[in-house]
């Protein structure tokens, strides 16, 4: 197809249907474009001599960067003067209060208008100059990486005046915003308009917004006659439930993958140094191995419910071996009492608390201007957060979790279960993190990937609601437990998986209907599907589930243990995470916390003292550090915060091999008294303000 990526099938591909295991899809990528190349010349490939690199103040890679704030405003149709107001002061405004190691500016947003001259692209009406180069040439004379904000997959202006290079939806209509991974977007647009980008004006990078959040199947011609030639599969499936329905969305997950790979790959071809990410793969919306050659991983997590949102993202992000960092919105969708919807200081400065503590960067959104210009009264917010993230820096970034608990979020069952290309359904995930880390419990949330080869380390996994599991990972998970591990199933799916080493009997199939659970006197209703069981002689029964909200009705087993070789395994029959997400509930949250005890006594470290304290433990430079994040109050509910009130004091114990040489709480430096015996470290934090690191370095 004239300038497209070929796609061929060398040879027959078995049906899909017959392999039972893993999905096999042949794509083959060619490497040379069916239509004429593309031919780009930049009028300024030599850019003004204050932003050429060899004359300016040398600048930090994405990979080395910690500290970043971005700017976006879609352009469309409306603007009609960007760079009126777009000058030298506002920008070194931003670069002298903040401070950072890079700036995020828009040059094509969602609407496919780009925010700037550009030549090979669709420009919005009106322009003032140039604004992008004064941007790229004041950034250059500080110092500061500049990185563009540009909607890729996702162009609306690039279907309009090319419906044919649209996906199509299955009713046959065209897709008014995603564009096709088999027509020649990438060639036409995407490619030359970041080679534009990085020549003939310099920037640094690419953060592509809008791509494997924003992909959709494709019932184009090109895409159908791609998926056939792939699978063998001639009856194409339309909607869920439909036969081949998976592996209809499997192969165009694995287009994604290609045309991801290819546009980078021809990006660097020319400008080899160009640093290139795409917003959200390879990260919960995308929980999968990294597969594309991207410089670094970032994604912008939730303006609302902002600390459970972060809490998520930045613990799978931190073991996929990439650079990454993770975007605040510096402001929420909702207004909130004081009748501004613009986040305070401190609320920032929790958010990134959580996304440092986990080793990775930070960086926070603010709009820009219809005229592209700043709002200068909102830089001293993020110059608040900057100071605040500068202050733990060293301490901080990457930093390497310690293992304790494993939460998995599983890549086949995530795929299994959802209905779209990288769509999110992790509420169970996310219900049972909560409930974890408010139980102060040290949690990674990691995918197969992660554990292969690595599961012996972990004391704890955790399987929450998955409903399917590749048969090799089970086979895994049951050598781990033999060998001495500890593993906990969540949900009547998971039970199912193994109910054989469970030692019960599942009474029937999985009923959706009220139950309440019993914890220390108290009762929590639950949601979800929930599973009758017999036990067996070896399995210990743990709670009860009532059918009503009484404590004398009848009941059963809300959980059992049971001995599987050197370890034990554990089953919760009722959707804990799906309750826990709805309604975080004492009862529920301390049912599981007590069974989380039954099979992991020993953590490294345990805190007391608060239930509004994050704990995470990580290594950095040969020291210990215990994260202590104050996340009490409304967070959840409250679209805009203006004080945190502190917690403490918080007793905390650690377990070490000998006395430790020295402990302080950073980043204030301050040195803690401590006792030491019979393999405990004691102490107290008298005050956690917002974060606070203690920080342990052993004898030599």
């Amino acid at each position: 197809m004239p300038g497209g990526i070929a796609w061929t099938a060398p040879r027959p591909v078995p049906r899909l249907g017959a392999m039972k295991t893993r999905l096999a899809l042949r794509i083959v990528v060619a490497a040379a474009l069916a239509g004429p190349a593309v031919t780009v010349s930049f009028a300024n490939e030599s850019i003004q001599a204050a932003s050429d690199k060899s004359k300016s103040p040398p600048r930090l890679k994405r990979a080395d960067s910690f500290l970043g704030i971005h700017y976006d405003f879609h352009a469309g149709p409306d603007c009609t003067e960007i760079g009126k107001n777009t000058t030298r002061s506002m920008i070194e405004n931003i670069i002298t209060q903040v401070r950072p190691d890079y700036i995020q500016i828009d040059c094509k947003g969602h609407r496919g208008l780009s925010s700037y001259p550009t030549q090979v692209g669709h420009q919005a009406p009106g322009f003032v100059g140039d604004p992008l180069r004064l941007w790229r040439r004041v950034t250059a004379e500080h110092g500061v990486a500049l990185y563009m904000h540009y909607s890729g997959v996702w162009d609306s202006e690039a279907i309009i005046r090319h419906p044919d290079w649209a996906a199509i939806n299955a009713d046959g209509k065209v897709n008014g915003n995603a564009t096709s991974f088999f027509g020649p977007y990438a060639d036409r647009l995407l490619i030359p308009q970041l080679r534009e980008l990085a020549g003939d004006y310099g920037v640094d990078g690419v953060w592509v917004d809008g791509e494997c959040w924003a992909s959709v199947p494709d019932y184009g011609a090109a895409g159908l006659a791609a998926f056939g030639q792939a699978t063998g599969i001639t009856d194409v499936p339309r909607k869920p439930g439909d036969p081949h329905w998976f592996e209809f969305l499997e192969f165009h997950r694995e287009a994604f993958r290609r045309y991801l790979r290819y546009y980078i790959a021809e990006v660097k071809r020319t400008h080899p140094g160009f640093q290139i990410c795409s917003n959200w793969a390879y990260t919960d919306h995308m929980a999968e191995p990294v597969s594309a050659p991207l410089d670094f991983l970032s994604g912008d997590y939730s303006p609302d419910d902002s600390v459970n949102s972060a809490r998520l993202s930045a613990r799978y992000l931190a073991r996929q071996g990439i650079p990454w960092d993770l975007m605040a919105w510096s402001f929420s969708r909702r207004t909130g009492q004081t009748g501004t919807n613009q986040k305070a200081a401190v609320q920032l400065q929790r958010e990134a608390a959580v996304v440092l503590a986990l080793g990775g960067g930070f960086q926070a959104y603010f709009k820009q201007k219809r005229d592209g210009s700043v709002f200068d009264e909102r830089v001293p917010v993020m110059a608040e957060v900057a100071k605040f993230c500068r202050a733990r820096q060293a301490v901080c970034h990457r930093a390497e979790m310690v293992p304790q608990i494993a939460l998995l979020l599983s890549t086949a069952g995530h795929y299994r279960r959802i209905n779209g290309l990288f769509s999110r359904d992790l509420s169970r995930v996310s219900g049972v993190l909560q409930a974890l880390v408010e139980s102060r419990r040290c949690v990674e949330v990691l995918g197969e990937h992660h554990l292969a080869g690595r599961m012996a380390r972990y004391p704890l996994i955790i399987v929450p609601e998955w409903d399917y599991l590749d048969p090799a990972f089970r086979d895994d998970l049951r050598a781990y437990v033999e060998g001495g591990g500890s593993l906990l199933l969540i949900g009547p799916g998971s039970a199912a998986m193994f109910a054989d080493v469970l030692d019960v009997t599942l009474d029937g199939s999985p009923q959706s209907q009220p139950r309440f659970l019993s914890h220390k006197e108290l009762l929590a209703a639950t949601g979800g599907p929930v599973q009758s069981v017999k036990p067996g002689p070896g399995a210990q029964a743990v709670g009860r589930l009532h059918a009503d909200d009484n404590p004398d009705s009848a009941s059963q087993p809300a959980a059992s243990i049971a001995t599987l070789g050197k370890g034990r395994v554990a089953a919760v029959y009722f959707s804990l995470g799906q309750t826990y997400a709805a309604a975080r509930d004492h009862a529920t949250r301390g049912f599981l916390d007590d069974l989380v005890g039954r099979l992991f006594p020993d953590p490294i470290v345990r805190v007391e003292g608060s239930d509004g304290v994050d704990v995470s433990l990580a290594a950095n430079h040969g020291k210990l550090l215990i994260h202590l994040v104050n996340t009490s109050g409304p967070h959840q509910s409250e679209p805009v915060i203006e004080t945190i009130p502190p917690i403490g004091p918080l007793e905390i114990s650690i377990r070490r091999p000998a006395r430790p040489s020295s402990i302080t709480l950073e980043p204030a430096g301050q040195s803690l008294p401590f006792e030491f015996a019979d393999g405990l470290v004691r102490l107290t934090v008298p005050r956690v303000e917002i974060h606070d690191i203690v920080v342990l370095v052993d004898e030599p």
